[in-house]
């Protein structure tokens, strides 16, 4: 098992290794073949968002303790639905809470990467298909959620989507611990196990809708425990052999500069 992050070093954005020794470039293609690379001398390395999927396919409900929090019935199928690329930050970048949304919520979740194009996938061969495992916070502005018939809008304004820290190579997915973390307090603690329906299902459930592009993340669901953040929290996604994801969540209002918001991952974005 090894884990890839995707990087920037000395300007230049590029796939990295990380060991006891330290960081060392990634040969290769991340998604094809590649191998360890030349130690990385220079300082300051900052881990990004480990990929720039085209769309992040979230399942909802899909742990059993979550379904009664929610007080829903359990879906016969996966209830499934998009977050967009926009969306998507790295470990350490800034959640940004958007100006009247109301109540904000973390959701602490498995993220599932694809490594190949997957267009009805049986589930017997989902894992050929899998790159590996990282870490997801599924941000929901929750009273959107219900006043919604949908949930683009609740879960698709940008920063609603961190994503990291590296992605998890050879990691068995079904025994997992998931926890979610603010401000030190564990909040959320439940297992993959307990997963109703398991990664080979939704691998084979959502290829046979649409197809699955190499990069793209499954976020798999999240157990109870959901609650609030507010503008100073420090948030954690911790699971078991993946890593953890770390995110402060901060105001619009503080991070607008003239007409961009900054902090928003690799590249700022224009409003």
């Amino acid at each position: 098992m090894h884990i890839i992050h995707r990087v920037e070093v000395a300007g230049r954005v590029g796939y990295a290794l990380r060991a006891e020794e330290g960081w060392r470039h990634l040969n290769g293609d991340p998604f094809g073949r590649y191998e360890p690379g030349a130690p990385i001398t220079e300082k300051g390395v900052r881990v990004l968002a480990p990929v720039e999927p085209s769309k992040i396919v979230a399942v909802g409900l899909n742990y059993l303790d979550h379904a009664k929090e929610m007080n829903k019935p359990l879906p016969e199928e996966p209830l499934i639905f998009l977050k967009p690329s926009t969306a998507v930050i790295g470990s350490s970048d800034s959640i940004v809470v958007p100006v009247g949304v109301g109540r904000v919520d973390h959701e602490a979740e498995l993220g599932v990467v694809m490594r190949r194009r997957a267009h009805r996938v049986t589930a017997d061969r989902a894992r050929d298909y899998i790159l590996g495992l990282t870490c997801v916070n599924d941000v929901t502005a929750r009273e959107l959620q219900a006043r919604d018939i949908q949930y683009t809008r609740a879960k698709g304004f940008d920063t609603f989507a961190p994503i990291g820290p590296g992605i998890a190579v050879g990691q068995n997915p079904d025994t997992l611990d998931v926890e979610g973390w603010v401000n030190g307090v564990r909040r959320q603690a439940s297992n993959t196990r307990e997963l109703i329906f398991g990664i080979d299902r939704l691998v084979a459930f959502i290829s046979s809708i649409m197809t699955l592009l190499p990069g793209d993340v499954i976020a798999t669901g999240t157990p109870s425990g959901v609650g609030p953040i507010v503008p100073g929290d420090h948030v954690v996604v911790k699971i078991e052999g993946v890593g953890e994801l770390a995110n402060e969540v901060v105001r619009a209002e503080e991070v607008v500069t003239g007409n961009e918001i900054t902090g928003l991952g690799s590249s700022s974005v224009r409003v």
